[in-house]
């Protein structure tokens, strides 16, 4: 064979290992800083969120399945932040508890429910709170790029002008087909005249659950009957100027908290001028949770929307991803799935046409089309005008920055949560325990290490020399490789990580004695030194392969089963099991043939092979193959 082959080939794997670990992606600073590994929370500590679930407005426990499910969707949001070693663990039935390396990290969105509705905009009013209630009529300049596949895009942000009318204001890029947002308009309708239609039957129509009914009668007294039933003979949005003791009567519900207007139904939150923005933003996560019912929601703050039942939902949605739209703002890219797609089309149909006058003329964009609301939970992201029938795939866009536009998609890609999470607890978790630990995992890694070098070179003398610089080899594979999945995959070092690398040095001496013992057998068998080292190879090669695939095969397993700092054990093990395989047949081999050819391997007290060797001397001549005496 020719050795230096594989020595090059092994000397081209560190080159390039280490370019990427100083020059990739990720790396910064000075030397020692690019070769820091990323360390778990054990190690450096973290950031700790406690979520405590409800299912519903009512306050009933979710179920333990949901729970699970929950868990499981909350921990890929957490890891696709690309951050490994994530714990996140159930509590109890109610509270599931989120661990992440890396103090003051941001951790309040992993919780969110991330329920996406598509619901056509019906109506808007004032949602400042204010005594009187014109509706702003939205316009919007439309900017046709000719493009084949329209995408609708656009954001309304309201804001409440000198007067008591608030004005939208947008600048949106349209496409071809696609949509536009709400600019303001000159001349406020209001909502409350004759010739507006009145509220679709919605969600006060359908049967409320016992626990919601209570609320509701906590609130009409809290209010009064008298508000009460001002309040609930409204067909639409009052105006508060014209009636002066319609005003005194309403006013209570100015006093509600975001919990009690929750309860209410979407036609007194919406037609009570004094319910406003500040109030039904701060609802509870849920408020508006079932898409079979209207909902009401704010844009901006102070644009108070009522929205059709969601027609398009988030599990129509088949991928997510952030990008950069044409005019270098982040956009969250949807694709939907077949069906979805045609729910999607039905609606953009169903909104351009403005089927049936079901969207009120203060809903309407400048184009007289109707606008459709993309709504994450309780919040309107954007409210299109939709200036055509969509065959393709759409966009949410708004004011995102990378991380928000990332963020989103992200959880539009796990899924909704089957259960909603109030943030209870937020803490930086410290690694003072980490410190004393990870100083006596180095130094139990260190004792090991060391009594393996000094036993080789006791036993194997000028062989022991392999050991050691094979070791050392492979650690500096292994923390290069540890160093770049840090970066790239978010890989982070734990104390069990230190474990796993701690086991991997006994698979790694085993190899050696299994191969040095074959190297001996062949001596006494006849064999010259030189002979026997690559007769000894073949037959050791076998058993080598054999013993660590079958550790790296049980890392494998032990990773797909486990949860938590096991994974990173597994993940440790399995990874100095592969690069101790790689040293052993581009170090190890070659440079035993290249001792072979050396007279110090001839040498009983420098080589190591000292028992074998003058056995072989003693015999005669004529008996010292076996072989050759029988024939």
């Amino acid at each position: 064979m020719r050795p230096g082959r594989q020595l090059a080939v092994l000397g081209l794997i560190f080159v390039v290992l280490y370019l990427l670990v100083f020059f990739s992606g990720g790396a910064s600073g000075g030397w020692k800083d690019r070769l820091e590994p990323r360390l778990g929370l054990d190690l450096i500590g973290g950031t700790r969120l406690t979520l405590e679930a409800t299912n519903s407005l009512d306050g009933k426990p979710p179920t333990r399945d949901n729970l699970e499910e929950a868990r499981q969707i909350i921990e890929s949001r957490v890891n696709a932040y690309g951050v490994a070693e994530a714990e996140v663990v159930t509590e109890g039935d109610r509270n599931i508890v989120i661990s992440l390396p890396g103090e003051n990290r941001d951790l309040t969105d992993v919780g969110s429910a991330a329920e996406l509705r598509f619901r056509k905009v019906l109506k808007a009013t004032d949602g400042s709170g204010a005594t009187a209630a014109p509706a702003p009529a939205p316009t919007a300049t439309p900017q046709p790029s000719g493009s084949a596949t329209p995408q609708p895009s656009g954001s309304a942000a309201a804001q409440p002008s000198g007067s008591a009318a608030p004005k939208a204001s947008a600048s949106p890029a349209a496409g071809g087909q696609g949509g536009g947002a709400p600019a303001p308009s000159a001349n406020p309708t209001p909502v409350a005249s004759p010739s507006a239609p009145a509220a679709t039957p919605s969600a006060s129509a359908a049967p409320v659950p016992q626990g919601i009914e209570e609320q509701r009668k906590a609130v009409e007294q809290k209010v009064g009957a008298a508000a009460w039933a001002a309040a609930s003979g409204l067909q639409a949005p009052a105006d508060l100027t014209a009636d002066p003791s319609l005003a005194e009567k309403l006013k209570p519900f100015g006093t509600l908290t975001p919990q009690e207007v929750a309860v209410l139904a979407p036609e007194m939150q919406f037609n009570v001028p004094t319910i406003s923005c500040a109030q039904l933003d701060k609802r509870p996560a849920a408020s508006i949770k079932d898409p079979k019912q209207q909902a009401v929601a704010c844009e901006g703050g102070a644009a108070k929307y009522l929205l059709d039942v969601a027609k398009v939902e988030g599990t129509d949605v088949k991928d997510a991803s952030a990008q950069l739209d044409q005019t270098s703002s982040w956009v969250v890219s949807l694709k939907f799935t077949g069906d979805g797609q045609n729910k999607w089309t039905e609606l953009t149909r169903e909104s351009f046409q403005n089927k049936g006058n079901g969207c009120d003329q203060s809903a309407l964009g400048q184009g007289g089309n109707c606008r459709v609301a993309v709504v994450l939970d309780n919040n309107i992201v954007s409210s299109p005008e939709i200036q055509g029938v969509l065959t393709g795939d759409s966009q949410i866009t708004g004011s995102f920055t990378s991380k928000d536009a990332n963020d989103l998609a992200s959880q539009l890609r796990y899924g909704a949560l089957p259960v909603t999470f109030v943030p209870q607890e937020q803490q930086n978790v410290t690694a003072t325990l980490g410190d004393s630990h990870l100083r006596a995992g180095l130094l139990a890694m260190g004792i090991g290490l060391a009594l393996v070098i000094v036993y080789s070179f006791f036993y194997y003398r000028l062989l022991g020399s392999v050991i050691f610089l094979s070791l050392i080899l492979s650690a500096l594979l292994v923390f290069g490789a540890l160093v770049f999945l840090g970066r790239q995959i978010g890989f982070t070092l734990t104390l069990a990580g230190i474990a796993g690398m701690i086991v991997s040095l006994g698979v790694a001496a085993d190899s050696f004695v299994i191969y040095f013992e074959r190297l001996k057998d062949e001596i006494r068998e006849g064999r010259s030194p030189r002979s026997a080292v690559p007769r000894a190879w073949i037959r050791a090669r076998r058993t080598i392969i054999s013993a660590n695939a079958i550790t790296l095969m049980s890392a494998v397993v032990l990773y797909i089963v486990s949860v938590g700092v096991v994974k990173g054990f597994a993940f440790a093990l399995g990874l100095a099991t592969v690069l101790d395989l790689v040293v052993v047949f581009l170090f190890r081999h070659p440079i035993m043939t290249m001792f072979a050819r050396t007279r110090a391997f001839l040498s009983p007290r420098v080589s190591g092979l000292g028992r074998a060797l003058p056995a072989r001397s003693a015999e005669p001549a004529t008996t010292r193959n076996p072989r050759a005496k029988e024939a």
